[in-house]
């Protein structure tokens, strides 16, 4: 990855506050734009560099992290004891988010604590503007591929979806001589996000799932629920890759391929949502990283008020991934070469150019391996690396002779045929580390092993 300065840094334009809702897109004659919002203003940043404030006049900011209130005041007099703090009966305000779409070449955005539908149509001279007659008091939109806005949460109904006539972004009224219309979902809880998937458009609640499926005639959308109890963490917390949605849950991840909301096994699940502040649950959000097949979710871990975490899924190879990195908003490549990420100070950057880290040391790391049962003991003498280019990489191992014991680090050794080690334990870790900024590739690696006693 690089920073990447001039027209593309944010940090220059004003925004003070963490970017929490990026969009980059191509208008109509091929310039290209990204567009950043905080929870009190919205850049747009031109292909020539020209970065213009399209806050929208009047627009209501909010908070720029989640505020929870668990003391006084904070729930309906007489509520439980006095001086206990009662999280499901308390005020919570979630952070100003964006949900940024384009509507043909144009961008159109809302943000949940101003709850208006704005549209910028590439007039530089302008801010972006309320749409006409679209409901207020939303808390986020979505275009669909039919080229309906849908509002969601419309007009303080946390549980409607309201769309405007077809190529008509102005009139919502329902009428004979158009195809606006409403539906309410039939769910316990609110409407969260909305994206496009392949021939139709997933709306997620915080609590369950549902689709709509476009009809044509008086109806015009058909909604079905496809899931219970899959509901979506955060309002950025799903995307789409290869027509397939994958969102975080309250305590897993999950699915959507056409069929029904399937759960995602992931083996870091616990890991993850035991190391996250809840509290700042409303700061996750998600990306497609479509050049390596991965989806990746930011959220704030347990000692943090501010995105410093990660968990990744490759969805072409099936595995997992964690890690620490301060990312508040991005987009995937398409509209730029590399794929476009911010971190909290407001820097952008080209997340997957070269090979520099930004001072971290790429690594993987195994499991624990055993011998049989694990009730023998490991007499590691020699490893046979397997590299795409033998020495880029470094070998550390770590053993423990129990479960709950005392772990040992054995290393770092440089890689040679056959790199001599020299240590026993009853479960062996290898962790494999880069030796410097280049494209490192490793294979299956060989450790020469002898069984040694039970004890």
């Amino acid at each position: 990855m690089r920073p990447i300065g001039g027209w593309r840094e944010f940090k220059a334009t004003g925004i003070t506050n963490p970017v929490r809702g990026m969009l980059g897109w191509v208008e109509n004659d091929g310039s290209r734009w990204v567009a950043a919002g905080s929870s009190d203003e919205l850049h747009v940043v031109s292909t020539s560099g020209t970065v213009t404030d399209i806050t929208p006049s009047g627009f209501t900011s909010g908070l720029v992290r989640s505020a929870i209130n668990t003391g006084y005041g904070g729930g309906t007099y007489g509520t439980g004891t006095y001086g206990t703090p009662r999280d499901d009966a308390t005020t919570y305000d979630e952070a100003a988010v964006w949900s940024l779409d384009t509507w043909g070449e144009y961008l159109v955005g809302c943000c949940r604590s101003d709850g208006k539908l704005y549209e910028w149509q590439l007039d530089t001279g302008t801010a972006a503007a309320a749409i006409s007659n679209a409901p207020t008091s939303c808390v986020g939109l979505v275009a669909t591929e039919e080229r309906f806005l849908f509002a969601l949460g419309a007009s303080g109904n946390r549980r409607l979806v309201a769309w405007c006539d077809q190529e008509d972004n102005t009139t919502w009224t329902p009428a004979a001589t158009n195809q606006a219309g409403d539906f309410p979902l039939q769910t316990s809880g609110e409407i969260m996000q909305g994206v496009r998937t392949r021939g139709q458009t997933l709306i997620l609640t915080n609590v369950d799932a549902h689709t709509a499926t476009f009809v044509g005639g008086n109806t015009v959308y058909s909604f079905e629920r496809i899931g219970e109890a899959c509901g979506v963490i955060s309002r950025l917390g799903c995307c789409v890759a290869e027509g397939s949605a994958f969102w975080m849950g309250q305590r897993s991840f999950f699915q959507y391929t056409g069929g029904g909301a399937e759960p995602l096994e992931s083996e870091v699940a616990d890991e993850v949502f035991t190391n996250m502040n809840r509290a700042q649950a409303s700061l996750i959000w998600s990306v497609t990283n479509s050049l390596f097949g991965e989806i990746w979710w930011f959220y704030p871990s347990a000692s943090s008020i501010e995105v410093d975490s990660y968990v990744v899924y490759n969805y072409r190879a099936g595995h997992w991934a964690t890690g620490s990195i301060d990312r508040t908003a991005g987009f995937d490549r398409g509209t730029w070469r590399y794929p476009m990420w911010i971190d909290s100070t407001g820097d952008l950057y080209e997340q997957e150019y070269a090979f520099a880290h930004g001072g971290e040391t790429p690594f993987v790391e195994s499991g624990p391996v055993l011998l049989g049962a694990g009730d023998r003991v490991m007499v590691c003498k020699n490893l046979y690396p397997d590299e795409e280019t033998q020495g880029e990489v470094q070998g550390t191992f770590k053993t423990r002779f129990y479960p709950n014991g005392t772990e040992r680090e054995y290393g770092p050794y440089d890689m040679t045929n056959p790199t001599s080690i020299r240590f026993t334990g009853r479960q062996v870790r290898m962790r494999l580390e880069s030796t410097g900024p280049q494209d490192w590739r490793v294979g299956t690696m060989r450790i020469d092993a002898d069984a040694g006693g039970e004890r």
